[in-house]
């Protein structure tokens, strides 16, 4: 008798440890989604082909990106709120770049050409002049599909604080 209450004591003191660490498991999930990542799904097609309209994103977070040490540099892809919706964009420069755009559609950061291969050509919106000087606080970026992106071109500079985070990868749609 005194043997079957110790096995029975002794399996509720496991069964006990299993919820408890059940639930420490789901604390720090939730966390980690909470403050960590953000799993967000693209719409348009902005950043064609980089990405395409219905792939899944996971973004580290800006206050996590803070956390670690992490800054945003020139040729992160992010993700920024603008007036309640999210978009996804290039950096092209950051606080104290000067970019221009020229007459046949080219982008000089610095004086120097925007790195990388663009399809597509990049005129002015009309709602910034240039040169510009990227402020304190603040990034200019461009949509990869030049032509048909909501980018710095529309919204002026982006605040650092309508940063969601950092894109660190994602799952195109066809592979779900």
């Amino acid at each position: 008798m005194i043997s079957r209450r110790k096995a029975s004591a002794a399996d509720r003191q496991a069964g006990w440890a299993l919820v408890r660490r059940l639930v420490l498991f789901g604390l720090i999930v939730w966390l980690v989604f909470t403050f960590g990542l953000l799993i967000t799904q693209v719409h348009g097609q902005g950043m064609f082909p980089a990405m395409k309209d219905g792939d899944l994103c996971i973004v580290f977070r800006t206050p996590a990106m803070r956390l670690v040490g992490e800054t945003l540099e020139q040729g992160d892809v992010i993700a920024y709120t603008h007036e309640g919706k999210r978009y996804f964009a290039r950096v092209v420069a950051v606080a104290d770049d000067e970019v221009n755009l020229n007459s046949n559609g080219g982008v000089t950061v610095n004086g120097a050409a925007e790195p990388g291969e663009i399809l597509f050509p990049t005129y002015d919106s009309g709602t910034l002049t240039y040169p510009l000087t990227v402020t304190e606080g603040c990034l200019y970026v461009l949509g990869d599909y030049r032509t048909r992106a909501d980018d710095s071109r529309d919204h002026g500079l982006i605040p650092l604080d309508q940063v969601d985070g950092k894109v660190l990868t994602l799952v195109r749609r066809r592979e779900l």
